[in-house]
């Protein structure tokens, strides 16, 4: 099984690593940078609303939908019709409440305009998420992987041209942004289907049986819920920022807390790819009373480690790093400290993110989505208060001490109840050589900067990579005796 999985994730990271990069620091970024000043931090914003609304949109089905069919394969062309029909009257229940949302909230004119077509790519992501849960269900990684990077690959080719030929570059808007979103997100979710239909033989049927929709959307609430907290406290501060400074420079604001957010957003792409494939492998060898907690071990190995030295990396070498990325935006020239200490603060947050997404992602596997609940109101009391607390007076800075303060908080919540629930053992050594490697790495930065003074940043930033790298080795959080094995191993399947 860790064979298995250590096989899928690397397919799956190679494939994201060349396509997904290229979207956040060419498209996206670059879209940010062209469009009008404030455009894109309101799209940020009116994003937030489409995602705090995910209760509604997805109600669990996803997550649900992949651990059923994970421990039960032979349900899915019964199931199939039942909860795309399901998933299609909760698309206009969400697209009303949320567009209601944001009049409420005090948006008009091309803000709603915007609105409508935010709501569309996420009604359209979700169709997709969910096509997606059942080919991961059925095992089919490789496949998942392909289809979680096809939206962002015609992105890259369609913004690209827009971005790029003149005629269109220097008008280009953030309305085009969108609608190239919806028509990219269409193609992906007509793709997935046909390989569904290929794979799993499901037809194109809908069922809109009153009783058989209710009982799955009652059976999906708990996992819905939880969607709906984790929205709150992960997307309420670029809201509330936007929000309570509409009359000053909240919208200038936002656009600075969207940029730092960029890269933690992009790192945390990794832990998601985790997450993706851990949710029914952890679903189908709990169903069969398997031991989970080497896969376990091996995850935060993998993942820990690693963000541990890109932690270190965003908060030493923050200011560089922003300057680079938007040298060009006229809100660095007037507010360059905020970018360098806000991503700074955001980054720092980046190993609590990696490690809910091993261990949040083993107790929804185990169905304790109860706890799930109440660790996530935790959350939002937390978050929610600080953020009300900080954010007039700090402004997105106060913001990124809130999502610290949270994600850390509620890192350490999951791993504790991981751990009493699935009973997995306590590996004081293992936990000592964790800490021991944060440590030497964190000394290993003041020794590149102190060391290599006058050098130019970037090749700091490579030395301090590259040595932190073979640290990995050398505490055997990677193995290479145990890669060479695998790869022996599969190429004697393939002979």
């Amino acid at each position: 099984m860790q064979r298995f999985f250590v096989k899928n994730i690397l397919f799956v990271i190679a494939v994201n690593v060349l396509v997904k990069p290229i979207w956040v620091f060419f498209i996206d970024r670059t879209v940010q940078n062209t469009v009008a000043t404030g455009s894109y931090g309101t799209y940020q914003a009116l994003l937030s609303i489409s995602i705090i609304f995910q209760m509604v949109l997805d109600f669990g089905i996803s997550s649900y939908n992949s651990r059923t069919i994970a421990q039960n394969p032979d349900k899915l062309t019964d199931l199939f019709p039942a909860m795309l029909s399901a998933r299609l009257v909760l698309i206009l229940v969400y697209m009303a409440l949320a567009y209601i949302w944001g009049y409420c909230l005090g948006y008009r004119g091309w803000e709603l305009t915007l609105l409508i077509g935010v709501l569309l790519i996420q009604a359209l992501n979700a169709l997709v998420s969910f096509i997606r849960s059942n080919v991961a269900a059925l095992h089919k990684f490789k496949t998942d992987g392909v289809l979680s990077v096809t939206d962002r690959l015609l992105m890259i080719i369609i913004c690209g041209f827009l971005l790029l030929y003149p005629a269109t570059a220097h008008i280009f808007k953030i309305q085009w942004f969108v609608i190239a979103q919806i028509v990219c997100y269409f193609i992906t979710a007509v793709t997935g289907y046909i390989i569904l239909r290929r794979i799993g033989k499901v037809k194109l049927r809908f069922s809109f049986d009153g009783p058989v929709i209710f009982r799955i959307i009652k059976q999906s609430f708990p996992y819905a819920l939880l969607i709906f907290q984790m929205s709150i406290y992960n997307r309420a501060d670029v809201i509330i920022i936007e929000r309570m400074g509409a009359h000053a420079d909240g919208k200038a604001q936002s656009d600075i807390w969207v940029a730092a957010f960029r890269l933690l957003d992009q790192a945390n792409m990794f832990g998601l790819m985790f997450a993706t494939i851990l949710l029914p492998l952890f679903g189908r060898m709990l169903s069969e009373k398997q031991d989970v907690h080497q896969i376990v071990k091996l995850c935060v190995n993998m993942l820990l480690p690693m963000s541990f030295m890109v932690a270190i990396a965003g908060i030493f070498f923050s200011a560089d790093i922003m300057h680079l990325l938007y040298h060009k935006s006229a809100l660095y020239s007037t507010m360059s400290v905020d970018y360098g200490v806000i991503f700074a603060i955001l980054i720092a947050s980046f190993p609590a993110w990696c490690l809910m997404y091993v261990y949040s992602t083993l107790l929804t596997a185990n169905g304790s989505l109860r706890t799930l609940n109440i660790i996530a109101f935790a959350g939002i009391i937390i978050n929610l208060s600080l953020n009300f607390y900080l954010i007039p007076r700090y402004k997105a800075e106060g913001g990124a001490v809130t999502s610290l303060i949270t994600q850390t908080s509620l890192a350490i919540a999951f791993i504790i109840w991981a751990k009493r629930i699935i009973k997995l053992p306590v590996n004081i050594k293992w936990i000592l050589a964790h800490a021991g490697y944060l440590l030497l790495i964190l000394t290993l930065a003041y020794g590149v900067i102190i060391g290599l003074r006058g050098v130019s940043w970037m090749f700091q930033l490579l030395a301090f990579g590259a040595i932190s790298v073979v640290l990995m080795f050398v505490f055997r959080f990677i193995s290479i005796g145990a890669i060479r094995q695998l790869i022996n191993r599969q190429n004697s399947v393939n002979v």
